[in-house]
């Protein structure tokens, strides 16, 4: 099989030559606008005519089918994007010696989804537990207060915006009471934050680049007083709890904290907010599949996992093979870089029927949005409760939604799938 044996992968083309001439032929632009705004028919065409695709001669490969993502990420021959790797090297490029960006590059090296064994297993096993089902559950009660506190400010509005006025506030708040950031800083954090998010994409700028360090600088600032607070006085949060976590005699540097905490509340911020925001706009494009929910809510938990296979806030993750592979009839040379397209993958027809559709009650629904083995997403339970609960009450007490604009406009970027703003009308 594909993830224990390197050299002679089981991953099955079923290409002919004529679909080989319309591979040669079939071009796109991953910046393109119009891809940033749906991807879905580029992902269907790649699929079914080019599905291990070599974007451009000796550049990445693009992976977009089902069976292949999955195999790749329980792959023990690939490991993680060099990303900050490749940002310590970009110091070369400042003319001012006193600037750089150091303090970026440390800190994207101990991010989970950068780091490979055994680092990652070690830090990994220190952070988990905070993040376990037992403890998630847990925070059930205070999302709901969280939830109720939000849609009582718009509930006499007629309208809000779902991402500004409820996905996002939403998420800065678990996140800040998880990890124990205190209300006043939070809305600073949040948009540091939002700078550092880039940091995902293919392309960015050494302008851009120098604001993330900026803003990393600016969050482990802030934290680095906050860590000392709770050296001198611990609560019960995952900042002091990190501070004292142990695994086989060994504690987490003070920079490992800080690039944890950073991680922390940077993931748990975007990916939750994204989920929602891109879960009720699914919702209001499916009115029946809304009305269908409204009747049943205990449909939930599968109508979270069908929004969030259907459009996905992660869409790509990088990997980099460490032997030669053979994936759809390509080779795949070592050294060489593997996008994975989570959002193709999760709309393949091989695993999915009907996977332009969305449908709560669909069956069988194994996913790969929160990707797959060692690199499972640390906080994949709470952003499904957080989805669950956000998006059941707010459909339960405003039953009568409605889009207020057609013209919505995503992020930019073609790894965060989100929109800037939701806008909705109701009944007071």
């Amino acid at each position: 099989m594909f993830e224990k044996k390197c050299m002679n992968p089981k991953v099955i083309s079923t290409q002919n030559s004529e679909k080989r001439e319309l591979e040669k032929a079939f071009k796109f632009n991953l910046f393109d606008p119009k891809f940033n705004a749906n991807p879905y028919p580029t992902y269907h065409r790649l699929r079914s005519e080019d599905p291990v695709h070599r974007y451009f001669v000796g550049g990445d490969w693009i992976v977009t089918r089902y069976a292949d993502v999955k195999a790749v990420l329980k792959s023990g021959c690939v490991r993680t994007d060099d990303r900050p790797k490749s940002i310590q090297e970009r110091n070369k490029y400042f003319q001012d010696k006193g600037k750089n960006l150091n303090t970026l590059a440390y800190t994207t090296s101990r991010f989970l989804f950068y780091m490979n064994p055994p680092d990652h297993t070690r830090l990994r096993a220190l952070v988990s537990k905070s993040f376990s089902q037992v403890v998630v559950e847990g925070m059930r009660y205070r999302i709901r207060e969280i939830v109720d506190e939000l849609l009582d400010k718009v509930r006499h509005q007629g309208s809000m915006d779902i991402v500004a006025d409820l996905a996002s506030p939403l998420s800065v708040s678990v996140i800040s009471k998880l990890l124990g950031i205190p209300k006043e800083a939070q809305q600073q954090l949040h948009q540091w934050t939002n700078v550092l998010s880039r940091i995902l994409d293919p392309l960015v700028s050494l302008e851009e680049y120098t604001a993330m360090n900026k803003a990393t600088e600016k969050i482990q600032e802030y934290l680095s007083t906050l860590i000392a607070e709770r050296e001198k006085d611990p609560q019960e949060d995952l900042i002091s709890n990190l501070i004292r976590a142990k695994e086989q005699n060994d504690r987490l540097s003070q920079k490992e904290i800080l690039a944890i905490c950073t991680l922390l509340f940077g993931a748990g911020e975007e990916t939750t907010g994204n989920t929602i925001g891109n879960g009720m706009l699914a919702l209001l494009q499916y009115p029946k599949q809304m009305e269908k929910l409204k009747r049943e809510p205990t449909l939930i938990a599968s109508a979270v996992e069908e929004i969030i296979r259907y459009d996905s806030a992660i869409q790509m993750l990088t990997r980099i093979a460490t032997e030669n592979l053979e994936i759809g009839n390509q080779t795949i040379k070592a050294g060489e870089k593997i996008v994975l397209c989570l959002g193709a993958a999760n709309r393949d027809p091989a695993q999915f029927p009907e996977p332009d559709e969305l449908n709560i009650n669909r069956e069988q629904n194994q996913h790969v949005a929160f990707a797959d083995s060692i690199h499972y997403c640390l906080g994949a339970a709470l952003a499904r409760v957080e989805a669950q609960i956000a998006i059941n009450t707010l459909i339960q007490q405003f039953p009568d939604l409605k889009l207020a604009s057609n013209k919505l406009e995503r992020k930019k970027s073609i790894v965060i799938r989100g929109l800037k703003a939701l806008p909705i009308n109701f009944t007071c």
